[in-house]
């Protein structure tokens, strides 16, 4: 059934409202994909932080113009969806890539970080990357530990003159002579 120019005009403004924000897309095809199937690839994504949606390729092209994501949606053929986020790219792609491993039936095609297009190859192995959270933490201890290594230097030396003084108490080596 064809769509008429104004219902083309309405999606491809939507779609661009949503790709504005985003800086990461990942795009790929599916066959045989189940109703329900679809349905648990768009709540994992949600859960993400990302959206997900099936897209006709010319109206995606045009929806991406002037964004961020415009290189990996231009030239597309074939059956195409694409999930993109706005937020981490790395969790789009660990949950993407997962439930991917889960179902045969969805095929990586490309995907774009920040304008840099990737391969399926990048796009895998962007999943194995850690998250923002992750590196964050990570950078915070780096951040910490020579402040806390300090620390404890500084603390050992009165440490261990307790201890040795205490020794000394209890082998009676500071009784006085009586």
């Amino acid at each position: 059934m064809a769509i008429s120019k104004a219902k083309k005009a309405e999606k491809v403004q939507a779609l661009a409202r949503e790709l504005q924000g985003s800086a990461t897309a990942i795009v790929g095809t599916f066959t045989k994909l189940t109703v329900a199937q679809d349905f648990a690839l768009r709540k994992v994504i949600r859960e993400a932080g990302g959206k997900y949606r099936v897209v006709k390729n010319k109206l995606a092209a045009k929806s991406a113009e002037g964004t961020k994501v415009e290189a990996a949606l231009k030239g597309l053929k074939g059956v195409n969806s694409v999930a993109f986020t706005s937020g981490d790219p790395v969790a789009l792609a660990k949950v993407f890539a997962k439930w991917v491993g889960d179902n045969a039936e969805f095929q990586f095609k490309l995907g774009i970080v920040d304008g840099k297009l990737l391969k399926v190859d990048e796009v895998k192995a962007l999943a194995t990357m850690p998250g923002k959270e992750e590196i964050h933490a990570k950078l915070l201890f780096l951040i910490n530990a020579p402040a806390q290594r300090l620390v404890t230097v500084l603390n050992a030396t009165g440490r261990d003159l307790a201890v040795v003084l205490n020794q000394g108490v209890e082998k009676g080596k500071f009784a006085g002579a009586a």
